[in-house]
């Protein structure tokens, strides 16, 4: 009889990650095998876990004992766009603070960069042109709008506040928000775009989300906006933002993300974009601040008096739109049930069946992690 494993799968930097993963979890975890999502000895019935970002449709359902899916990003539109996943088994989203820091601290290079039009200091420096010129405005004149105001967005808000911007936020359900005028729901979105100098999008890919930046929506921004995309790349209809380029509706945009990736070989697109790049020192400190918190999240007991620990409770009945990631609890406790989403801190375990299954599920690995 074959030996019983439990086993890890990691699908998150690729091949040449995984031993970061491996060196981080092994003083933590002894009695988990943590292997690379490509490693063809791995059986499928040793799969308790998998920690993946994008995991191929299919691919999840394939694991008969498969008890969590973690997602190495704050989102989980990626997984949950699988139609054929185990709906039984609980998702856990990352929400880092590491994650928080640095997509704050590459939407304040790319506001201030189209705020004091760097693209044209670096090409006249490429050009030995010497040319005197001065900003239009300054942090202070120029008004940011965040579209997703999640764990993520306001701590983007606040390092865009404390350089001197004011700071708007948008996003699909009602919420306050200290130190941010916020709009709420579809109809406030013209008054919201109206009036964003600058807009930053860091929304999930959904049915709602998905072409929500296009021609209509771009030319209800200040002629000569900024366009900053940290989020998904469907969000923006690329066609209709070249045209808005090209007719000066929208000044300059700097885009993180684009559908598809990787960026197909159209030159046009590419002066609009930073197309993003893992290194191994970045997936060294992810595994390394990951690690700890879903060590954490499987020794802990999530039910019953210890929900008391969690920072946030509610309930709510999907997990894969933008409104369910920011619902505020009692509204989220009055419109919907049969779901739990807990938040702890970093870590928010979002259930996919009834609460039943889920004490199910918590069950088996407090029984898995008795080493």
């Amino acid at each position: 009889m074959a030996q019983t494993r439990v086993v890890l799968l990691v699908r998150s930097g690729g091949d040449a990650a995984v031993p970061a993963w491996q060196d981080a979890f092994r003083p933590l975890l002894p009695g988990i095998e943590v292997r690379g999502w490509n490693d063809a000895s791995v059986r499928p019935e040793d799969v308790r876990y998998a920690l993946v970002w994008e995991p191929e449709p299919g691919r999840l359902a394939t694991y008969p004992h498969l008890d969590v899916i973690f997602s190495t990003a704050a989102g989980v539109d990626h997984i949950t766009r699988d139609h054929a996943r185990p709906a039984h088994v609980p998702i856990v989203r990352m929400g880092a603070d590491e994650m928080a820091q640095t997509v704050g601290e590459h939407a304040c290079l790319a506001v201030l960069t189209i705020l004091r039009d760097l693209p044209r200091m670096l090409e006249a420096q490429r050009e030995a042109r010497w040319e005197r010129f001065e900003p239009a405005r300054t942090t202070r004149d120029a008004r940011v709008g965040i579209m997703g105001v999640g764990s993520i967005g306001q701590a983007m808000a606040a390092m865009l506040r404390g350089i001197g911007f004011p700071v708007q936020g948008w996003s699909r359900t009602p919420r306050q928000v200290p130190g941010i005028e916020m709009f709420a729901e579809m109809g406030a979105l013209p008054a919201f775009l109206g009036r964003s100098d600058l807009l930053v999008a860091i929304l999930p890919d959904t049915p709602e989300t998905a072409g929500l930046l296009n021609t209509r929506t771009l030319g209800l921004l200040p002629r000569g906006a900024g366009l900053v995309n940290v989020g998904r790349g469907s969000l923006v209809v690329m066609p209709d933002l070249l045209a808005a380029l090209d007719a000066g509706q929208v000044g300059r945009a700097m885009l993180d993300v684009f559908e598809p990736e990787p960026l197909p070989a159209v030159p046009k697109s590419w002066p609009a974009g930073s197309p993003a790049s893992a290194t191994a020192n970045t997936r060294s400190r992810k595994s390394a601040e990951y690690a700890p918190a879903i060590t954490h999240h499987l020794k802990t007991r999530h039910m019953g008096s210890k929900c008391r620990a969690y920072t946030q409770i509610a309930l709510a009945d999907r997990c894969d739109t933008a409104a369910d990631m920011e619902m505020p609890r009692h509204q989220a406790r009055r419109r919907h049930t049969g779901r739990l989403v807990q938040q702890h801190h970093a870590l928010a375990v979002i259930a996919a069946g009834q609460r039943d299954r889920m004490r199910a599920v918590i069950g088996r690995i407090e029984r898995l992690n008795r080493w």
